[in-house]
């Protein structure tokens, strides 16, 4: 099991910890030190779609007005920060956030 994120997030740290409690392998991939490939954007881009973009984060909002209406693939490989986090790869299955439907998928 992968965890797409950042070490500095506490949510993904959560996730991870709850996850390796619960019995399972997992290993972070901090987003900013290892980007993802163009074909792994593109899956996660695929499977989520515009979602994949958090909004609301400050990183977003300092992003110039040429990049907030481009793709989500050119946002996140400007700034992998504002990725949603975290993306969590269980085999072929792929989920998005740490929320209840999320953990109780994985758990």
């Amino acid at each position: 099991m992968i965890i797409y994120g950042l070490n500095t997030c506490a949510l993904c740290q959560r996730a991870r910890k709850t996850l390796e409690a619960a019995g399972k392998d997992v290993s972070l991939r901090d987003i900013r030190a290892d980007p993802l490939s163009e074909a792994e954007l593109d899956a996660l881009i695929q499977e989520f779609g515009d979602r994949l973009v958090d909004r609301t984060s400050n990183d977003y909002r300092g992003l110039n007005e040429w990049l907030k209406n481009s793709e989500a693939e050119a946002q996140i490989a400007a700034q992998p920060k504002v990725m949603t986090r975290p993306v969590i790869r269980d085999g072929d299955a792929l989920y998005l956030g740490w929320d209840e439907a999320v953990q109780s998928a994985l758990l």
